[in-house]
This record gives C-alpha cells, sequence and structure tokens, in this order.
C-alpha cells in the first residue's frame, strides 16, 4: 500500500440513495478546479456502461490486484488516456 488514493467511486442509478451501482474511476482522471468548488474529468456518463462496478462495498476486494487491474484495463481500452482532463464534474 502506497499511501495514496487510487481510485474515486462515483454511484449511478439510484432512486432516494438506494439500488445504487458504484463505479471505481482512477484518480488521476480528476482534476480539482478551484472555482468550481470540484472535480473534473473526461469520463463521461456513457463510458462507465460495462466498466467493473459492484453494489456495494462489501461486494469489492480493494485488495485484489484483479480488480484494480480489471478497472485500469477497461479505461486504458475505452480510451482513458491517463491525463487529467476537464470534461464534466462531479
Amino acid at each position: 500500500m502506497s499511501g495514496k488514493v487510487s481510485y474515486a467511486v462515483l454511484a449511478f442509478g439510484s432512486f432516494l440513495g438506494m439500488g445504487s451501482d458504484h463505479y471505481p474511476l482512477a484518480w488521476n482522471s480528476l482534476t480539482y478546479d478551484s472555482e468550481l468548488g470540484g472535480y473534473l474529468t473526461d469520463v463521461t456518463q456513457e463510458k462507465p456502461k460495462g466498466a467493473p462496478h459492484f453494489a456495494d462495498d462489501s461486494e469489492w476486494g480493494w485488495n485484489d490486484p484483479a480488480h484494480t487491474r480489471a478497472i485500469d484495463d477497461y479505461y486504458a481500452s475505452a480510451g482513458r488516456s491517463g491525463a487529467p482532463h476537464a470534461g464534466g464534474h462531479l
């Protein structure tokens, strides 16, 4: 463990906070915008469809290298450059 943040997790598809899916995104895909007071990313709402995801924290093995590799591989194959870029906000 490096002690550094590797992923941010976005939740989609919930109604009143129930039934959402959680999609990990590489931390380096985010850029903090002080004017916005939040993070920007080039990951569109469409990109997570088909991405590795989980329903709740108990389903995801954060210490399993296969899970983190699957996230990194998916976004690399989906055209994710790995460099932060402003395109949307969180």
